[in-house]
């Protein structure tokens, strides 16, 4: 546990911390004024977090919650083809069998069972994210930085854990957990980036907030943001074209290259929203870098409404929120990537696009999501179709807010 993280003996006093980490446990130097409180030493007690009512609960089965041994979802490499996409089709899929909807939708609610793992952890009073006991280990290093406070204030008999009060300001807490982030390196989080982050600049540092729109607390590496439960947010958009009466989605095949999901299918543009920037700032910068799409076409992308989810996978807990934008296409545009991220694109038919879905592994997890919300709201999931009800508000099974 955190007990001994969760100890600074001594009274209050003044110092110049040369490093957030332990003795030497990284090279990283932040010279500034710390104050260090004393607090008292807890007792590990057993924590249960105060479980959300999500109206979709019953779509999310136990059975979804097995661990990934890459600590992602789907997030090993993929070895199909654009052939096998293709022949998808011939499978003649009965449109109004939503079962291979609900399962993807559970993929990324996974271990709901194993919530009571993690202790809140809380900035001027707010629950700002969930953080693991085990990975409370490898904190308990950086005593200068975490304090565990023993109380049920938050609904944990265990207490919860917050920063030292001598980071008071988002620049400070920021530098603070930058240092910590790269002490713990790719072996503890990997996927860490090794940019220069400050407060203010984009890059990949995530907003640490109790809610959208409000005030931010600090900013937090993007691949760091799992592993201490705070809330991340994404713009994600489906760009189409019409032809005869028919609408097709333009689909594009990750890079082979890419660390995360290598090879796997993706939506027309997605990406993470970063510290400082606004949705349709941050969409009209993506459809650019992803997709070559001019300003003059991606100022006209529609927001539609925002999808949600919360997965647990060892020490990590995400949970995402989805904003999502549909973008109606010229029948002339085709994309070009510009970031080397995207290795081709294709123009698929929705109904080839849904069967994709339905009956293979083919999609990077969470952009399933955001193209079944897009079948809903185009029409090809209908009231009549058994399910139709309990699978619209599985679409929003985490903390939309």
């Amino acid at each position: 546990m955190f007990t001994s993280a969760c100890t600074v003996a001594g009274g209050q006093h003044s110092h110049y911390l040369s490093s957030y980490c332990v003795g030497n446990l990284c090279s990283h130097r932040r010279n500034f004024p710390i104050m260090i409180s004393s607090i008292s030493k807890i007792r590990s007690h057993s924590f249960t977090v105060n479980r959300n009512s999500v109206a979709a609960a019953a779509a999310v089965s136990s059975s979804s919650s097995t661990r990934n041994t890459n600590n992602s979802i789907n997030d090993g490499s993929s070895s199909f083809t654009w052939d096998d996409v293709f022949q998808i089709s011939e499978s003649r899929h009965v449109s109004s069998d939503l079962g291979g909807f609900f399962q993807k939708i559970n993929l990324c609610n996974r271990g709901w069972d194993r919530r009571a793992d993690f202790i809140p952890f809380v900035i001027e009073d707010q629950i700002v994210g969930y953080i693991h006991n085990g990975f409370l280990n490898h904190l308990s290093k950086f005593k200068d930085v975490f304090t565990c406070i023993k109380d049920n204030t938050y609904g944990s008999q265990s207490g919860h854990v917050t920063l030292q009060s001598a980071l008071k300001t988002p620049e400070y807490r920021t530098e603070a957990l930058e240092n910590v982030v790269k002490c713990l390196g790719e072996e503890v989080i990997p996927g860490i980036r090794n940019e220069v982050l400050t407060y203010q600049n984009n890059g990949p540092l995530f907003p640490v907030t109790s809610s959208y729109g409000q005030r931010t607390y600090f900013s937090l590496e993007r691949a760091a943001a799992p592993y201490f439960g705070i809330k991340a947010y994404g713009v994600h958009m489906n760009g189409y074209v019409e032809r005869d009466g028919q609408k097709y989605l333009w689909i594009g095949k990750r890079s082979e290259t890419k660390p995360t999901y290598p090879g796997m299918l993706d939506h027309l543009v997605a990406g993470g929203l970063p510290h400082g920037i606004s949705c349709g700032e941050n969409l009209v910068k993506e459809c650019e870098e992803e997709a070559g799409i001019p300003n003059s076409i991606s100022s006209r992308a529609i927001p539609v409404g925002a999808v949600s989810y919360m997965d647990i996978d060892g020490y990590r807990f995400k949970r995402d929120v989805l904003f999502c934008y549909d973008l109606k296409l010229p029948e002339s545009f085709i994309p070009s990537n510009q970031d080397g991220e995207v290795g081709s694109f294709k123009l698929l038919p929705i109904t080839l696009v849904a069967d994709a879905i339905r009956s293979t592994q083919f999609f990077k997890a969470n952009c399933n999501l955001v193209i079944i919300d897009f079948l809903f709201r185009h029409g090809y999931i209908k009231p009549e179709y058994l399910g139709y009800l309990k699978l619209l508000q599985s679409l929003r099974s985490g903390d939309c807010s």
